[in-house]
């Protein structure tokens, strides 16, 4: 998909729609996906697959129904959703994140419903 440098803030300058993950790389079968995120989501899991996070700008909370309670993500932070893990990500002023997950992977998971969107080439 790329074989030059990616400017993640020009990618992420690019767009406007929340929830919306934008593909700026692949890595062998995975995919790396920008995405502006305000609000809560809907509570989900990846049966096949952990789901890595990586907050950019802003904050963003990982709600989890089981283990140690939400998790809070400031810049530069990071967590790994452990596969089959029942989360919902969650944040009061828009965030930016960068994503980690196998090509194919839905974003709403085990969910589904009408904030599925397949990801875009950014």
């Amino acid at each position: 998909m790329t074989t030059h440098k990616v400017n993640i803030a020009e990618k992420l300058a690019a767009f406007t729609e929340q929830w919306a993950p934008h593909r700026i790389a692949r890595v062998n079968d995975y995919e790396v996906k920008a995405a502006k995120l305000q609000g809560e989501f809907v509570w989900h899991s990846h049966e096949d697959t952990d789901e890595l996070f990586l907050v950019v700008a802003g904050t963003l909370t990982i709600r989890l129904r089981d283990g140690d309670g939400d998790v809070v993500l400031g810049p530069g932070e990071m967590y790994v959703v452990p596969r089959g893990a029942e989360h919902c990500p969650a944040a009061d002023e828009e965030a930016h994140v960068l994503l980690f997950e196998p090509t194919g992977t839905t974003n709403t998971g085990t969910a589904g419903g009408p904030r599925t969107r397949e990801p875009v080439d950014a």
